[in-house]
C-alpha cells in the first residue's frame, strides 16, 4: 500500500528536536516549535533563558521560521510517499521469516547488571514452533528526490532543505504508522494519543528502522526491498544498501504490547560467525556492515 503526503499534512509530525540538533542546538532550544506564533509569546519565551544564552535561542527562533517559511515554498510542488505491508511473520530462533524471507537478526550478548533478558527483535513475534501466523509489518518512506538538489548554489538554504527533507522522511512515517495502528492494521483502534505523546513513543508496538541500535546491519535493507520493493516510491539502493533518496528510511513494526526499544550493542566473534552464516555472507563482508558492534 503506497500513502503521499502533502508536506502541510505532515508538518505537524515533525520531530523538531532532530532538526535542531542537526542544527547544533541542544533539545532545549527546540521547544520553539511548542510555542505559539503570536510575538509576545515568543517574546516571553527568549526572556525564559539566561542572558548569555539569548542569543542562541534567538538564533533558533529564526532557524525555526526560515524552516517553516521553507515548509510552505515546498509544500506547493512536492510530497513525501510512504510503503506499507503487513506480512505474515514467525520468529525462527534470532531468525525471522517475514512473507516467506528470513531475516536474520541479532541478540544482545553484553552482560547485564539487572539479570534481565537479551533480547532479539524476533522475540516480539510468535515462534514458529507454536504452529500460530503473527503479522509484522514492513515500510519504507522518502521525499521527493528533486528535493535534494534544491539550491544548490544557496549553502544556507540547501542545507536547510536537506535537514527538513530527512525530518520529512521521518514525519510521514509517524504519521502513517498512527494511521496503520488504527485503521490498517487496527490492533490500537482507540488510541488517542497527543501530538507530544506521539514523539515520545507512547503508543503500543515498536518501529525500528533499519540503522537503529535493534536493527544495525545496513544490508538488511536488500531483505526488506525483496519484500516491499521500493522502487515503487523511488528508492533505490547502492551495493552496500544505502538508500538513494538519501532522505528515506525503511524498517519493521511491531505490534506486541511488550515490545521496545533495546541496543544490540557489542558482539563477539562467535556470534559474528554464526550472524554471517545465516545472513549468507562471508565474515569479512559481515564486518563491513557491523563495525560498530564489533569487540574484536
Amino acid at each position: 500500500m503506497i500513502i503521499t503526503y502533502k508536506i502541510h499534512q505532515v508538518a505537524s509530525y515533525v520531530n523538531w528536536i532532530y532538526f535542531f540538533h542537526a542544527w547544533g542546538f541542544q533539545p532545549r532550544f527546540a521547544a520553539i516549535a511548542d510555542i505559539d506564533g503570536c510575538d509576545s509569546c515568543r517574546a516571553s519565551w527568549l526572556t525564559n533563558f539566561p542572558e548569555d544564552e539569548r542569543e542562541k535561542a534567538s538564533e533558533a527562533m529564526q532557524l525555526f521560521k526560515e524552516a517553516n517559511r521553507m515548509l510552505d515554498e515546498l509544500d506547493e510542488d512536492f510530497e513525501v510517499k510512504t510503503l506499507v505491508k503487513l506480512c505474515p511473520a514467525n520468529g525462527d530462533g534470532d531468525n525471522l521469516i517475514i512473507d516467506g524471507t528470513t531475516f536474520p537478526l541479532l541478540r544482545q550478548q553484553t552482560k547485564k547488571k539487572d539479570n534481565s533478558p537479551f533480547l532479539c527483535l524476533s522475540d516480539f513475534v510468535r515462534p514458529l514452533s507454536s504452529g500460530i501466523t503473527d503479522t509484522v509489518g514492513v515500510f519504507a518512506a522518502c521525499i521527493d528526490a528533486d528535493m535534494e538538489g534544491l539550491y544548490e548554489k544557496d549553502p544556507y538554504k540547501h542545507l536547510l532543505v536537506q535537514t527538513l527533507s530527512d525530518r520529512l522522511a521521518e514525519a510521514a512515517t509517524e504519521k502513517m504508522h498512527e494511521y496503520v495502528r488504527k485503521e490498517v492494521w487496527g490492533y490500537a483502534k482507540d488510541e488517542n494519543l497527543s501530538m507530544k505523546d506521539l514523539m515520545l513513543e507512547k503508543y503500543q508496538g515498536i518501529r525500528p528502522a533499519v540503522g537503529y541500535p535493534s536493527l544495525p546491519d545496513q544490508s538488511v535493507n536488500f531483505l526488506l526491498n525483496d519484500v516491499l520493493d521500493m522502487s515503487q516510491i523511488g528508492i533505490s539502493l547502492t551495493e552496500n544498501g544505502a538508500m538513494y533518496p538519501h532522505a528515506s528510511v525503511c524498517g519493521m513494526m511491531f505490534s506486541h504490547p511488550a515490545s521496545h526499544y533495546f541496543t544490540v550493542g557489542k558482539i563477539g566473534e562467535d556470534q559474528l560467525a554464526d550472524y554471517a552464516g545465516r545472513r549468507g555472507m562471508s565474515v569479512e563482508e559481515t564486518k563491513k556492515f557491523l563495525a560498530a558492534n564489533l569487540s574484536l
